[in-house]
């Protein structure tokens, strides 16, 4: 087993340890940015592979990139990808804040060609982190295990994987060919026949789901389709300049020291704005194909709503759901041959940082403002969790819209902490980044 020793290993190739790694181009000096590893278990640098459909736009502002919110003259911002590429007078036409979401994918994968220092390194799944010890049990370091095999030991440790998708408990039992988590929906339904006249079942009521259902029109086109949600139906999401004030980098601080009932009632109100909720233009495409299948008389898609799939078994070849309308608590059944979830992420931490918390014998996994674990040892290394960090940090924490400036927070502790400023990540800001932005 071969074993590589880096200062900084970087989990996940996503836009938070993307941000992560421009940051330490730009900000940190250069023995710590050559030193520092970022890995990614799949073998190219996408954005939300799952729905990556070709007309499928981001939700969020483009100047809302790795970088520009942090310093807007970075060669590493979204309007200097489109200017690298050709494609800027282009883009301006188009008179939007919101790319596709296929630029945004391929912005990461130019950023991450174009880093000078920090490596990537794809294909590299990574199956656990450990705490490394001494003969005192005083913590030294971080192991990560690999999926071929070998190990990669570091002083700082950055998991950015993001969150486990769900698996409603109806389905546990279903074998994994007739079940498909939106996370794999490209991939999956790419293995299927076009010609076939599947019949589907698309369960969840938000941005997924629609998305699914409308991406099954044009890629198994010949299937019936049924859309099942809990709720009364699909909504728009409720996003406003007053409430997107709250996404902003600056409302972190504000979050962070607000009271525990505090911080509840802003996330239970904000969780329309990001959860639970379908983009406007989503929803009138969706409307629009529904009545033009009743128009033509096909009445091949439909929507059932306020309905748990309280069941799902598998009997001889074919999928059975049993359904319960939340109405009246009457059961019914459909027979489906494959069921697409778009039912989101699990709401606890990842099972990779609730393996190293236990191996850490922490009671609770938390972050201090510039998102270091909180272990309780004041020892040399440190790990920072990203993207998972919504009851502390606030909504904005998996999104786009704080990865620059979490970035720059980030980067800033870890060279305090590198400086030997033991108190930089307690009780006040770290120390700003050491040299200036190039």
């Amino acid at each position: 087993m071969s074993n590589r020793e880096v200062e900084l290993l970087a989990v996940g190739a996503g836009p938070a340890n993307l941000a992560l790694a421009v940051a330490l181009e730009e900000l940190a000096p250069t023995d710590l940015a050559e030193n520092s590893l970022v890995i990614e278990r799949a073998r190219s640098v996408e954005w939300q592979p799952g729905l990556l459909m070709p007309w499928a736009k981001s939700q969020v502002s483009f100047l809302k990139d790795l970088v520009t919110l942090r310093d807007p003259r970075s060669r590493f911002s979204f309007l200097n990808y489109l200017h690298t590429v050709g494609r800027l007078d282009s883009f301006i036409n188009m008179g939007s804040f919101l790319p596709y979401r296929i630029e945004i994918s391929d912005y990461l994968a130019w950023v991450a060609d174009s880093l000078a220092r920090v490596r990537i390194q794809l294909g590299c799944g990574c199956t656990a982190v450990e705490p490394r010890r001494d003969g005192r049990g005083r913590l030294t370091g971080w192991l990560a295990r690999l999926a071929d095999g070998s190990t990669v030991t570091s002083r700082y440790l950055v998991l950015g994987t993001g969150r486990d998708p769900y698996l409603p408990g109806a389905f546990a039992d279903v074998p994994g060919s007739r079940v498909i988590h939106s996370t794999q929906y490209r991939a999956r339904v790419a293995q299927l026949s076009r010609e076939l006249p599947y019949r589907v079942a698309v369960v969840g009521g938000a941005q997924s789901a629609a998305e699914m259902f409308r991406a099954l029109r044009e890629d198994l086109p010949n299937c019936d389709l049924t859309l099942i949600m809990r709720s009364i139906g699909l909504r728009a999401d409720e996003l406003t300049k007053f409430t997107n004030e709250l996404y902003y980098p600056s409302f972190v601080d504000e979050f962070f020291t607000a009271q525990p009932e505090g911080r509840v009632q802003i996330l239970a109100e904000m969780e329309r704005t990001n959860y639970r909720s379908t983009a406007p233009d989503m929803l009138e495409s969706l409307y629009a194909d529904l009545y033009l299948d009743r128009l033509t008389g096909q009445h091949r898609r439909r929507i059932v709503t306020l309905t748990d799939v309280s069941a799902a078994r598998e009997v001889s070849d074919e999928l059975v759901l049993e359904l319960t309308d939340r109405k009246t608590g009457a059961v019914s059944t459909l027979r489906r041959d494959l069921v697409f979830l778009g039912t989101g992420f699990v709401r606890e931490m990842p099972a990779l940082m609730r393996r190293l918390a236990a191996d850490l014998g922490l009671d609770q996994i938390t972050v201090d403002r510039r998102y270091r674990l909180v272990t309780g040892d004041l020892s040399e290394p440190a790990c920072y969790l990203q993207g998972v960090n919504e009851e502390t940090h606030g909504i904005s924490d998996s999104l786009l819209s704080v990865a620059a400036h979490r970035a720059a927070d980030i980067t800033g502790d870890i060279l305090a902490h590198r400086l030997g400023a033991a108190d930089g990540h307690r009780g006040g800001r770290a120390a700003e980044p050491v040299g200036e932005p190039r």
